[in-house]
């Protein structure tokens, strides 16, 4: 049976709960609103299926990629709406053309995310896009395992965790499985999403038409969270840079994440999928001439299958290492570390009013931080002024 006595050891990857024979393990959320298996102890029959597939207790080992690329889709169309290369796109554009089927995190009706999956490349589109909320997988699991029992040849999208629970779920390899994971941040609560959704859209999540967490309209790099709406029989557009929307602030600051993410057992390669895909950092300067601020993609290729699975025709690619790759993304290997205000933040959560406000006072520098970044700006600018004066003495 299994226990989840320390919140850092459950991703909420849901592989306990899809392969339960008895259906007596439930995902509910706590009140940081992350889902955690409930067993109800009357019907189980301690067969220990959920124990088996709990990929923190049996996590896989770490593994390196076979090979290694930047890579843009061809497609300008394609790679604007996409969130670095469309590289996703072009992965899941080959399996339904092979008569596949496709699954990926997309919206449901409250604006929350969910695994779903997609028979036309109409329905892959929902799927396109980061979303930094953690997903519920639903039934998305035992879909997958009977479409590939069919013969149908799946391609999996999600987080390193969820790609690992699919593996310890499914328990055997499948020829006709793609398994494509991210470099993953960390997920952060549904809960705090679903706060921040009800204060900023007063007329109700049901009058909300778009979200987007990485919109190119300024850049790739400078990308910006926006949202559509409706209000008063009037469209409404919010647009604002990652650095500046409250959300994105405490998420990038490591506020809001899952517990697990701070201790992820599912980084350098422990998903064991075909490939990672992720957005090519620092590709500005270590192939500048792969960079025109649209997206480039990075792609980890970690098995025959991966190395095939991606139509580079349609790619413009160049093949690097992963030393020069991972270290503009430590993502991939060092999980990232928790907020000092995170248990204050979740403690005040359901007493404050406004969860933009509360982010703001969780992320306000405390007087030593202020002292100390002050300190280093005098010392910058001294250094400057030396230069400076260093310089004009040379001149003369």
């Amino acid at each position: 049976m299994i226990t989840i006595t320390d919140k850092y050891n459950c991703c909420g990857c849901s592989a306990c709960s899809s392969i339960c024979p008895k259906h007596c393990i439930t995902m509910q959320a706590d009140n940081e609103g992350f889902l955690y298996p409930k067993v109800n102890e009357a019907d189980c029959i301690d067969c220990g299926l959920c124990e088996k597939v709990c990929h923190e207790l049996h996590p896989f080992g770490e593994r390196k990629p076979l090979k290694v690329y930047a890579a843009i889709n061809k497609d300008e169309e394609v790679r604007l709406k996409s969130s670095s290369g469309g590289i996703f796109y072009l992965l899941a554009e080959k399996t339904i053309t092979e008569g596949g089927v496709v699954f990926g995190a997309r919206f449901d009706e409250q604006w929350q995310v969910v695994i779903d999956y997609a028979e036309t490349m109409e329905g892959v589109k929902a799927f396109m896009g980061s979303k930094y909320v953690q997903a519920r997988m639903a039934t998305a699991y035992a879909d997958a395992k009977r479409f590939l029992n069919e013969g149908r040849k799946v391609l999996f999208s999600g987080t390193p965790c969820q790609i690992a629970g699919l593996h310890h779920f499914l328990r055997k390899p499948y020829d006709n499985l793609l398994s494509v994971d991210i470099i993953c941040h960390g997920t952060p609560s549904p809960k705090v999403w679903g706060r921040y959704l009800d204060e900023v859209v007063t007329a109700g999540r049901k009058a909300i038409n778009d979200v987007q967490f990485r919109n190119k309209r300024n850049g790739w790099k400078a990308f910006n969270f926006t949202m559509e709406y409706n209000k008063d029989e009037q469209s409404v557009s919010l647009c604002s840079h990652h650095q500046q929307n409250h959300f994105m602030r405490a998420f990038l600051r490591d506020m809001i994440l899952r517990p697990s993410c701070y201790q992820c057992q599912a980084k350098s390669g422990r998903s064991h999928s075909d490939i990672t895909i992720a957005d090519f950092w620092g590709i500005n300067t270590e192939m500048p001439e792969m960079d025109d601020d649209k997206g480039t993609g990075l792609v980890l290729v970690n098995t025959d299958k991966g190395q095939t699975a991606l139509d580079w025709s349609k790619t413009n690619h160049k093949e690097t290492t992963a030393d020069i790759a991972v270290v503009h993304n430590p993502a991939y290997f060092r999980s990232v570390d928790a907020h000092p205000k995170r248990a204050e933040f979740f403690a005040r959560l359901d007493e404050t009013e406004s969860v933009n406000d509360l982010i703001v006072d969780c992320l306000r520098p405390t007087f030593k931080q202020r002292l100390r970044m002050s300190i280093s700006l005098f010392k910058q600018l001294i250094k400057r002024m030396l230069r400076f004066a260093i310089g004009g003495v040379k001149q003369r």
